[in-house]
């Protein structure tokens, strides 16, 4: 049975993945800066949505592999190993919020409604990303990359704003696939078991 419910996990890893690449690669403006591009797009909240449904780790690693390949075939490719890192820890955020704080998976035991616990585990997520996207760009960018340091804050800057609409997207959109797709799961016995 631990096998049976391992391979759905991967399997809807798997599946979150690729939303995260759709989301990003196909459902985004990009917003030229100089050189450089950022992009509004809606890769976030798939990786937000995996997390809630999947938990931190197998969430993180969905939204981590699926946005990275977005970035290695577009032409964010030398953001990806940044974007890696940035992704798994929004995954991981959210999973630790949503499934040890707030026990989103389990029907009794939680002080907070499931919607306002959705809520706050999305935003918390997001707001690490609308904090780290940033600062972590600008010391890539420098230090990694060798950009200079003015050309890098102003990249940082646009980043930020993108990345404040970005998280806003993905807090309400996935709150609203996350309280909608949940009952059909859990009538169908498809949502996954998180411990």
């Amino acid at each position: 049975m631990e096998n049976r419910e391992s391979l759905r996990k991967l399997c809807m890893a798997a599946l979150f993945a690729a939303l995260c690449y759709i989301g990003f690669t196909y459902c985004k403006i990009d917003i030229p800066v100089g050189a450089e591009k950022t992009a509004f797009h809606l890769g976030n909240v798939f990786c937000v949505l995996a997390a809630l449904f999947l938990g931190g780790f197998w969430g993180g690693m969905a939204g981590a592999v699926g946005m990275t390949i977005a970035d290695l075939t577009t032409a964010y490719v030398t953001s990806a190993p940044k974007t890696f890192v940035l992704k798994l820890c929004i995954g991981l955020i959210t999973g630790l919020l949503a499934h040890r704080v707030f026990h989103l998976s389990r029907d009794n035991g939680r002080k907070v409604s499931l919607p306002a616990a959705t809520v706050l585990s999305c935003a918390g997520g997001m707001a690490f990303n609308v904090v780290a996207d940033p600062v972590v760009g600008y010391f890539y960018k420098t230090y990694v990359l060798g950009v200079p340091q003015e050309a890098a804050t102003i990249w940082a800057k646009m980043g930020a704003m993108t990345t404040a609409v970005n998280a806003v997207v993905a807090v309400i959109a996935a709150t609203v696939f996350y309280l909608a797709l949940r009952p059909a799961l859990t009538r169908s016995k498809l949502l996954p078991q998180i411990k």
